[in-house]
């Protein structure tokens, strides 16, 4: 089992400080209102992270509230993001659906006083808070390294596939923070194993259908292909339907970023070899406790990484490794 974590110390000190002014807050009688807009609805890592979120209001006294779009699309998040500006929060999580385009939607909210926190994606480079540029006004990010954990999928493949052949990596779109990062980390990463080809990246737009059509299409004219790297839930789940559906499972190695229970059958029955599986709990939990913190008076590092576990075979199973699968 492997854990990976970039917490850093100054984030545990400013969060933990949290709980010292939770009394002195509610003995002034002061509920705050903090509401939460992930990048979807209705993905199990979404709804783990509000389990997080509800966890950390529950334990300062704060409201939560939850509310998002069905898709992960920034044409669908701006409404709901300026539905829960006209209510006025006391402060804002967000998980925007793209670095470019939520950022004046998310001014907005700045500049009507409401804090705002980016959770698991960014606007802009996700730097904050520096007094340059127009992306960085949020108060804080609150992820995992994406990076890394693309460069952790990038050594699994190559380790899967015995550091030679043909991999690529199955996407949703451009201008996405994370997914883009993920990407970024593997290529890198692969670049390290000159026996690879990494082949042209597919993107699917979010839609699981859509990869594992794209998985079938690039082993038509591969028909050595050795492996995939899903950058997200339905990438993944894509991906893996699809080399099922080629009859290649087995062959064509499978890595997938993040883990809903649905995981837990394919890497049993081998169709997926190891999922990198974030702790979406943990990104809710700090982000409600940093915003909290703010509001109290209390300052809160401009990033707080959160950790990762990789599960596959060998500790599926295990209870200490299984917490971390997403579940609805």
């Amino acid at each position: 089992m492997e854990r990976r974590s970039f917490l850093k110390a100054s984030a545990v000190a400013a969060l933990v400080s949290v709980t010292a002014v939770a009394g002195q807050a509610q003995a002034q009688d002061k509920k705050f209102t903090i509401a939460l807009i992930p990048g979807l609805t209705t993905d199990a890592f979404y709804i783990t992270m509000r389990k997080g979120a509800e966890a950390a209001a529950a334990a300062v006294g704060a409201q939560l509230v939850f509310q998002g779009a069905p898709d992960f699309n920034p044409v669908t998040q701006v409404p709901v993001l300026d539905a829960i500006i006209a209510k006025k929060p006391d402060a804002i999580l967000i998980a925007p659906t793209d670095k470019d385009q939520l950022i004046q939607p998310l001014k907005k909210a700045s500049d009507a006083g409401i804090p705002v926190i980016t959770v698991d994606t960014f606007i802009g480079d996700g730097v904050y808070q520096t007094g340059k540029g127009d992306a960085e006004f949020p108060l804080a990010y609150v992820a995992s390294d994406n990076v890394l954990g693309g460069a952790i999928a990038a050594r699994a493949l190559a380790k899967a596939v015995g550091e030679k052949g043909k991999v690529y990596v199955s996407n949703v779109k451009p201008g996405i923070s994370t997914t883009d990062q993920r990407e970024e980390g593997f290529k890198e990463e692969m670049k390290k194993f000159p026996n690879i080809q990494v082949l042209e990246t597919q993107f699917n737009d979010d839609d699981a259908n859509k990869a594992a059509s794209q998985l079938q299409a690039v082993f038509a004219r591969n028909s050595d292909l050795d492996g995939v790297f899903g950058a997200n839930l339905f990438s993944a789940l894509g991906a893996a339907n699809g080399v099922q559906q080629a009859g290649q499972t087995g062959k064509i190695k499978v890595v997938a970023f993040d883990a809903p229970t649905s995981i837990v059958d394919n890497i049993n029955s081998g169709l997926v070899d190891l999922a990198i599986a974030q702790h979406p709990a943990e990104i809710g939990y700090f982000g409600v406790m940093a915003a909290y913190a703010h509001l109290t008076g209390n300052s809160i590092p401009t990033a707080i990484g959160t950790g990762f576990t990789v599960i596959d075979k060998s500790n599926v199973a295990d209870e200490n490794v299984a917490k971390f699968i997403y579940s609805n």
